[in-house]
């Protein structure tokens, strides 16, 4: 089997993986980082975003041997020393989230809107963004509400 090495939230990883296995699939089976929810298999609700080198990406669409080297960050890899990062804290604050399962995708897409767009977001911008993230619980109002306190937050 072929080795992959990459950093994924700042360590350097590596594993033997079948040339098949997705990204999403070597985070949570080979590294254990579960925060990463697989939610269609067919990247159409956004559970499973990362970051790869700085820009979000579904993790159910690439090969995780085509990443080599790359730089993954997580849900896991948002909170430093102990702290969330703003925009899961702005998650916590404003109630935006109920069953949880879309959570960590709709932060990192969130995140990745606020290093594009930057930090003042207008409803209808934010709306727009998360268009490839799904919410079964119907929770988009409250999480439109933390995307642009969250993003507020992250330009302190």
């Amino acid at each position: 089997m072929p080795k992959v090495s990459m950093t994924v939230n700042g360590k350097e990883v590596s594993g033997n993986i079948d040339s098949r296995t997705l990204l999403v699939q070597f985070l949570r089976d080979t590294l254990r980082l579960t925060g990463t929810h697989v939610g269609c298999d067919t990247s159409q609700c956004g559970c499973c975003v990362v970051h790869v080198d700085g820009k979000a990406l579904k993790s159910c669409t690439v090969l995780a041997l085509t990443l080599e080297g790359a730089n993954v960050t997580t849900i896991e890899g948002l909170a430093t020393d102990g702290k969330l990062h703003p925009m899961q804290e702005a998650f916590r604050e404003n109630h935006a989230l109920q069953c949880g399962f879309c959570t960590p995708g709709m932060i990192m897409t969130s995140v990745d809107i606020v290093n594009r767009k930057g930090n003042k977001l207008d409803e209808q911008t934010i709306r727009h963004e998360l268009e490839g993230n799904l919410c079964r619980c119907t929770g988009y109002h409250n999480i439109v509400k933390a995307v642009a306190a969250g993003a507020e937050a992250m330009a302190k």
